[in-house]
């Protein structure tokens, strides 16, 4: 706690006078560029990744990166992405998940969340993903490539369950919405985007961007 508490006066002393209309010009409302949702893992840190300022993102974080359907959870996530879509006007949303992604692993292992039940019970949002790869993978076996190949699909199904929401739906008929699916790589810093014609992960460019 003391080290954040001293992060809170040096960024005052420092960050907020340096940049003082900025944030006072935040003050007058947001407009963020998309709407990031990504997982609740303390190692991500989207705006050092993307080099983004305060105002640009809209964050929605959480175990696993899931979106549950539309109307099966009563957490936060569909009033989130509500804002974001029907309020906000985002251009785009992003699902990103990660390497060495705990709540993956536990997905893998149901032994791990015997005595979890609301860990259990959450990551039921992710039961599609893990069909998925007991009956499509199995000729995966080396523990590292089956959580690799299991971090993927479960951003495809998120980014299934996403099209759900009645505000994305609307967005995406309307051509004004665009959602992307990323891996990003803590080992490397590489993230790799789901490019849908060639049916699989590439590592995203610049270049790739700038077509885009």
């Amino acid at each position: 706690m003391q080290k954040l508490v001293a992060g809170i006066h040096q960024f005052q002393k420092t960050v907020f006078r340096e940049q003082r209309q900025m944030f006072r010009e935040l003050a007058d409302g947001q407009k963020p560029l998309a709407l990031f949702i990504t997982c609740s893992d303390s190692r991500i840190c989207p705006s050092l990744m993307m080099q983004t300022e305060p105002g640009e993102l809209f964050e929605l974080r959480n175990a696993g990166n899931l979106i549950p359907p539309y109307g099966a959870s009563q957490g936060g996530e569909a009033a989130t992405i509500e804002y974001a879509v029907s309020v906000l006007k985002v251009a785009d949303i992003i699902i990103c998940g990660h390497s060495h992604c705990g709540a993956m692993q536990a997905l893998l292992d149901d032994a791990s969340t015997q005595s979890l039940p609301a860990i259990r019970s959450w990551l039921s949002h992710a039961e599609s993903t893990k069909r998925i790869i007991r009956e499509n993978y199995g000729h995966i076996t080396e523990a590292k490539a089956r959580l690799t190949a299991t971090v993927e699909e479960n951003v495809l199904v998120q980014l299934e369950n996403l099209r759900t929401h009645p505000s994305v739906a609307a967005a995406l008929g309307r051509n004004e919405l665009k959602l992307s699916g990323w891996v990003y790589k803590f080992d490397t810093g590489e993230v790799f985007e789901f490019d849908a014609g060639a049916g699989q992960f590439t590592r995203l460019t610049e270049a790739a961007v700038v077509e885009t």
